[in-house]
This record gives structure tokens, sequence and C-alpha cells, in this order.
């Protein structure tokens, strides 16, 4: 471990020398993910990308990509590009990047299962605002519109997300 590393506790997201609330999958922690287990998988995964919302926030960091009105996520094991961004229109099950609420207008991409991601093994592990305190998520970590502001500047390309 070190210092640089999101680690995840029973109390929270330890980042930055402080403890972050934060709310994990529905389904808990997992060491055999599956999609739409909703279950946050254990083990060591790598921030490798930012994605934003350039319609209702700045840039949070420079090597930030703004989300466009047609970026997807697939998340359909039948997919070729499962569990990778794709554009609409897009023939197969897909999670939308642009949402109208703000869950994804600020969100950390993981490594889990990616960039060479076996079907069915779970797709988009992210880092996100949560709908509201305590409330799971589908898989991902979610946090607090400000903190997840705060850290997201921190946060960069190989940034470890650990969940023991």
């Amino acid at each position: 471990m070190s210092t640089a590393d999101m680690i995840l506790t029973p109390m929270g997201l330890r980042y930055l020398g402080r403890l972050w609330p934060c709310t994990i999958g529905r389904g808990g922690l997992s060491a055999d993910k599956r999609e739409g287990d909703g279950a946050t998988p254990r083990g060591v995964h790598e921030i490798v990308g930012m994605f934003y919302r350039p319609d209702r926030l700045a840039s949070p960091a420079p090597w930030a990509v703004p989300i466009g009105p047609r970026d997807l996520w697939s998340d359909d094991i039948r997919d070729p590009a499962y569990n990778h961004l794709v554009t609409a229109p897009h023939g197969f099950s897909h999670e939308a990047m642009r949402r109208a609420d703000p869950m994804y207008d600020l969100v950390l991409i993981t490594d889990w299962n990616w960039p060479e991601a076996e079907p069915g093994r779970g797709s988009a592990i992210f880092i996100h605002q949560w709908r509201r305190r305590c409330f799971p998520t589908a898989g991902c970590v979610a946090l607090s519109r400000a903190d997840l502001h705060r850290i997201a500047p921190y946060a960069v390309p190989g940034t470890r997300l650990l969940v023991p």
C-alpha cells in the first residue's frame, strides 16, 4: 500500500490522508464478480480514465475526457465492445454516460475487466457521485458530489483503488 492509494474500508474510502464517506454495490463485496450481481469486486483496481459533463462543469483535470451526448458504456456480454465506451446508436445493451441526473457528471474509470474484457465478469466499475448517502450502487464506489470533486484532480491514471 501507498499513501497515494484509495483504500475501501468499512468506514469509507481512505484517500489523501482522510476518510471519505462512500457507498458500494448492493451485492456487497465479491471475489467472484459477475455481470448484474450488484457487487463491488475485491482486488486492486487502477484508475484508467476520467469522464466529465462539459455542459455542467469545468474539466476537473487536464486528462479528463468530456462525455458526449451519444456516449454509452456497453454492458452486454454478447457485444464485441463489452465493457468499453461506445457511441449511439448501439445495438447492444448499454448504459448512457450522459444522464439526466448528475450521477455521471464526473466519473473515474477503473481497469476492472478492462481493456481485455471477459464476457460476464462484470462491467463498468466506476467511482461516481452517489444518489444519496447509504444508497447502494450497481457495483461501483460512489461518493458525495462535493467529495468526488475534491478527490478527482488528485486521482491520476494509475492511482490504485484497493478493495480488500
